[in-house]
């Protein structure tokens, strides 16, 4: 569903001159998978999912998302992913409902189709006690299933996730990593970054480690774990990244 192809993207800065921000990044994600992209901030992880969701163009390199390239296919990849990142934000003055009806018509779906997404969508998220509320009066839970809600509102095949559960209250993240493990039983295509190691050992299929804009290590947590000879996947991941064990 995912195939990336020496994803790299090279940023112009007139004080530093080219940054990389990653470099040659392959990888592939098979259908109904979820795959956990981590990395330490700046590692580029961000940089790779913005260019699979089309929101940067790559310097060199490709990725075929749901079938379709994300530098000749733009539109095409759109259609077909739903990316969400934590820096998000939502219109302060609408309702949640006015929100996801918004996007529902950005992604030229018709209005009874909308509500009946609006509904089911709720339903998985218990949002119903708050849809009809103004964004700028909700909690910083209830804001995050807007947006995740306004995501998917098109019912995308392909769903990549940056820092889904920053800043949330425990009770309200569980309730999230649990949507999106339902969302991969229900056969979807999940690239997941987190920092929350826990959050990765419990829903990711395979895992990549990316530093230095370079994907480091691959695998799945008990093939990770085999190789570092740790006996968790934050010991695999200070292993990797530094070459040191994990204190």
């Amino acid at each position: 569903m995912i195939e990336a192809t020496l994803l790299t993207k090279v940023f112009q800065d007139r004080k530093k001159g080219e940054i990389l921000g990653a470099d040659a990044v392959s990888f592939r994600v098979e259908p109904g998978h979820i795959y956990g992209l981590l990395g330490a901030n700046g590692a580029g992880k961000t940089t790779t999912l913005r260019m699979l969701a089309t929101l940067l163009k790559p310097s060199s390199g490709t990725a075929v998302v749901a079938g379709y390239d994300v530098v000749k296919e733009p539109d095409k990849v759109r259609q077909h992913v739903g990316f969400l990142a934590a820096s998000t934000a939502l219109y302060a003055r609408l309702t949640a409902r006015e929100v996801i009806m918004y996007f529902g018509r950005l992604n030229r779906l018709g209005d009874a189709d909308i509500l009946a997404r609006i509904k089911a969508l709720a339903d998985e998220l218990d949002m119903h006690d708050f849809l009809d509320r103004r964004c700028a009066s909700l909690s910083t839970g209830m804001k995050q299933k807007t947006s995740i809600a306004r995501t998917l509102i098109h019912d995308p095949q392909v769903m990549i996730f940056d820092e889904l559960t920053l800043g949330l209250d425990v009770i309200t993240a569980r309730a999230i990593v649990a949507f999106v493990r339902q969302c991969r039983d229900r056969g979807k295509t999940v690239i997941y970054s987190t920092h929350v190691m826990a959050e990765a050992e419990k829903l990711c299929d395979v895992i990549g480690i990316i530093h230095d804009g370079r994907l480091r290590a691959e695998g799945t947590l008990a093939g990770l774990l085999k190789a570092t000879g740790e006996r968790d996947l934050e010991g695999c991941f200070v292993r990797i990244v530094t070459g040191k064990v994990a204190p």
